[in-house]
């Protein structure tokens, strides 16, 4: 077994609860329906690096914004690890078949109004992404020592409707990862520093 493997399953065993974009001010609105998502988090088997997306310029949510593959549990998917797999394979081109899901962390509330569930998994095999038209800019990859680090995560904000909104960012090169995103590779990181 990889080392990377046998720390990802580490962190699937640690206490961290919930997390929410609503973290760091008001409380979110009460009785709200979350609707269901799965995101993956997959990282190589061999290097550990965790692919990402950089959303489509011309999307009406969330254009140009990083991500982890995924989105709402769709009617025939059979939870939010199928609808992270699907969406995988339709967002960047991965297999499933290439992929080992070790588990799932608590669900992440985003603003939007989705209980995403991060899968953590990892990708065996050559993988080469193939970005989904119109949906992806680009898929890159980045360091498992970055992802892993929470010294390399910060809290910044800024005025969203209204109100200040603050929020986790792990800048890496060119790309700025922030939001929900960044909220769940936090949670990760601190997980696998415990």
């Amino acid at each position: 077994m990889s080392a990377i493997r046998n720390r990802l399953l580490e962190a699937l065993s640690g206490t961290t609860g919930p997390s929410s974009d609503y973290d760091f001010g008001s409380p979110p609105p009460g009785d709200v329906l979350l609707r269901p998502a799965g995101v993956l988090a997959a990282f190589d088997a061999g290097t550990g690096r965790l692919i990402l997306t950089k959303r489509a310029s011309s999307l009406r949510h969330h254009p140009g914004q990083i991500a982890l593959p995924g989105g709402k549990v769709d009617p025939g998917d059979a939870d939010e690890t199928a609808a992270a797999l699907r969406e995988a394979h339709e967002e960047v081109g991965l297999d499933p078949a290439q992929v080992e899901v070790l588990g799932t962390m608590p669900p992440h509330r985003t603003v939007t109004g989705f209980a995403m569930t991060p899968v953590l998994a990892l990708i065996h095999g050559p993988f080469t992404p193939i970005p989904e038209a119109g949906e992806v800019e680009e898929v890159f990859a980045v360091p498992f020592a970055h992802i892993a680090n929470p010294a390399n995560y910060h809290v910044e904000g800024r005025i969203w409707r209204g109100a200040r909104r603050d929020y986790y960012v792990a800048p890496w090169g060119p790309y700025y990862i922030w939001g929900a995103t960044a909220r769940v590779l936090h949670s990760l990181a601190t997980r696998l520093s415990a």
